[in-house]
C-alpha cells in the first residue's frame, strides 16, 4: 500500500512533489524517494524515514527538472530495515528508466528466474519493484527500431509486460528524454487516478497519484482514473496520449482501500472512501442489532481515526450517544503499517490514551475500521477497561481477516491473522472483549459498492479467500509464509 506520485510541469516539479507525498505519508512511513527529470539526467534522492524529516534544502535543490515522480513506502516484499529497497529504482538501458510501484507481484520466482536466465539482467535487492522494472526495461529494449522510441512501442512494451507480470501493480515511470509513463495492474486493484491544470505558459500539466486528495489540493481537475491495463504517456510538453495494454481488463478495486488504507476525503474508483465508511456504519448497525438484541450499550466510540465515520453513523442508526473516548497523537504512525509486531505493539499506548471521565461504569462499544493480528485491539480493550468501562463490547467494520492479503498489504503469514481458525466468541476472548461482532462479507460488498454501477466486484481475498489473479495457491501461500518466516 505504498503511495506514489508523477507530475508533467511547465515549471519546476520538486516542491510539488514533496506536498504531494506529504498528502500520501499516511500510505506509508518505512521510506521515501522523488526523482525527477531534467531533459535527458535524472536528479533522485532516496531515504529512510519519513517525508518530512527525509529532504533537506540541498536535496530539494538537486531535483532539477520539470518532469518527477515521487514515492512513500509501506514495506511488503523486501526488508523495512534497508535502505536500498527505497524506491524509485534506477535502469540504465534502454535510454535510462526510473520506476516507482504500488503493489505486490505475485509471480517473482518465475519472474527473478526469467530475468537471470533468459534475459541475463541482474537483480541488486528482492524487492518486486526492481524486477518490475527490469521486465519493463527489457520488453522497452526487445520492441525498439532505429533509434527512436515512440509511444506505440512503449505501449507494446507495457502490453507484454502485463503478459509477463501478475499480482497487483500501479506504476509510474520516467524514461529519459521521453517523459512520464504511467500503467495499472489488468484488474485494477491498486488505485491510480489522473488530473490536470492550465499552466502558466498555456501547457497542459498533468499529474498522476494514488488518491484524489493530492490532485485537489495541487488545484487540478480530476479527469479520471487510470483504467485496469491501461497505460499513459505524457511527453515532458505536455502532450498525453494512452492505449488499453491489456487484453482482458476488469476493474475489482481492493477492498482494504475503503476500509482502512485511503484517506476519507479520496474518492477512488467513484466511490468516496468517507461515504463508503458512514454505508458500513449503517450495515454494522444492522448486524449489532440481529447478533446482540439483548445487550445493554451506553455509549458508542470510534477508534480513532479511520474507525470513526462508521462509529457515527452506527451511532445515528442506533439511537445510541456517540463519544470519543480515545485521544490519539497524532506524531505517532499508523500502528498497522509499521513493521514488525514489538513496535506495533508499544506504539499503540503512545498513540491513544483513554479518558476516564467517558467510560467509568459505561457499557462501551468500540468501533474499528478492521482487526488483523489483534496486537492494537487487545490493547485497547485493556485500556478502555483500566478507564473504568462497566462492560467493552467490540464491532469491526470488516470481516474477518482470515486470509493472507498477497496484493500490497503486510498480512501475508495466516498464524499473524487473529481470526485464522478461531470462532468469533474465541476471538472475543482473545482480545478480552465481552461481545464481538464482525461485519459480514456480504454486508461489506453491499455497503462499498451501493449508489454506482462502475465497479461491480472488489478485491477482498483476505475476507473471503477468493484471489482475482488466478495464480494464488496453498504452495505458493505456504512459500511467501516460509520466506517471511526465515
Amino acid at each position: 500500500m505504498c503511495g506514489i506520485v508523477g507530475i508533467v510541469s511547465s515549471e519546476p516539479v520538486n516542491q510539488r512533489i514533496y506536498d504531494s507525498l506529504l498528502l500520501l505519508q499516511h500510505r506509508g512511513q518505512d521510506s521515501t524517494g522523488i526523482a525527477t527529470l531534467e531533459g535527458d539526467f535524472f536528479h533522485m534522492v532516496k531515504t529512510k524515514g519519513q517525508v518530512r524529516e527525509a529532504y533537506r534544502t540541498r536535496d530539494m535543490r538537486s531535483l532539477m527538472g520539470n518532469v518527477g515522480l515521487g514515492h512513500v513506502r509501506y514495506a511488503t516484499r523486501g526488508s523495512a530495515a534497508q535502505e536500498e529497497e527505497a524506491q524509485p529504482f534506477y535502469v540504465g538501458a534502454p535510454y535510462g528508466i526510473i520506476l516507482v510501484h504500488n503493489g505486490n507481484l505475485t509471480n517473482t520466482r518465475e519472474l527473478t528466474a526469467e530475468l537471470y536466465n533468459v534475459d541475463r539482467r541482474h537483480l541488486n535487492t528482492h524487492s518486486d519493484t526492481e524486477l518490475l522494472l527490469n521486465v519493463l526495461a527489457n520488453e522497452l529494449q526487445a520492441g525498439i527500431s532505429g533509434l527512436s522510441l515512440d509511444s506505440e512501442q512503449v505501449f507494446d512494451a507495457v502490453a507484454r509486460v502485463h503478459e509477463r507480470v501478475e499480482g497487483s501493480y500501479a506504476t509510474i515511470a520516467l524514461i529519459a528524454g521521453h517523459g512520464l509513463l504511467a500503467f495499472r495492474d489488468p484488474f485494477g486493484i491498486r488505485p491510480l487516478v489522473l488530473g490536470r491544470r492550465d499552466g502558466a505558459n498555456g501547457q497542459d500539466e498533468w499529474i498522476v497519484a494514488s488518491e484524489s486528495l493530492v490532485l485537489e489540493s495541487g488545484g487540478y481537475e480530476t479527469v479520471r482514473d487510470v483504467e485496469p491495463g491501461e497505460a499513459i504517456l505524457i511527453s515532458p510538453d505536455g502532450a498525453l496520449e494512452s492505449r488499453q495494454c491489456a487484453q482482458r481488463p476488469r476493474l475489482v478495486p481492493c477492498a482494504f482501500e475503503y476500509i482502512y488504507l485511503a484517506r476519507p476525503d479520496s474518492v477512488l474508483s467513484g466511490i468516496s472512501v468517507y461515504d463508503a465508511r458512514l454505508r458500513l456504519g449503517d450495515v454494522l448497525a444492522e448486524e449489532i442489532r440481529e447478533q446482540l438484541p439483548d445487550v445493554d450499550i451506553d455509549v458508542v466510540m470510534p477508534i480513532p481515526d479511520s474507525g470513526r465515520p462508521s462509529a457515527m453513523q452506527l451511532a445515528q442508526k442506533l439511537g445510541i450517544d456517540y463519544r470519543e473516548g480515545f485521544f490519539k497523537n497524532h506524531y505517532v504512525g499508523r500502528t498497522f503499517i509499521m513493521p514488525g509486531q514489538a513496535v506495533r505493539k508499544r506504539s499503540v499506548r503512545q498513540k491513544l490514551n483513554a479518558m476516564s471521565s467517558e467510560f467509568a461504569g459505561k457499557n462501551v462499544l468500540l468501533v474499528d475500521d478492521s482487526i488483523v493480528r489483534g496486537t492494537t485491539s487487545r490493547e485497547i480493550v485493556e485500556m478502555a477497561r483500566a478507564a473504568g468501562a462497566k462492560s467493552v463490547i467490540f464491532a469491526s467494520a470488516a470481516p474477518p481477516v482470515v486470509y493472507p492479503h498477497v496484493y500490497g498489504i503486510n498480512m501475508p503469514s495466516r498464524k499473524e491473522l487473529i481470526a485464522h481458525g478461531r470462532t468469533t466468541e474465541e476471538i472475543a476472548a482473545e482480545l478480552g472483549a465481552d461481545h464481538l461482532v464482525y461485519m459480514s462479507v456480504e454486508g461489506m460488498r453491499r455497503a462499498i459498492l451501493a449508489g454506482q454501477d462502475r465497479v461491480t466486484e472488489l478485491e477482498d481475498s483476505c475476507f473471503s479467500g477468493s484471489y482475482v489473479t488466478g495464480d494464488v495457491d496453498e504452495e505458493y501461500l505456504s512459500w511467501v509464509e516460509a520466506t517471511q518466516e526465515s
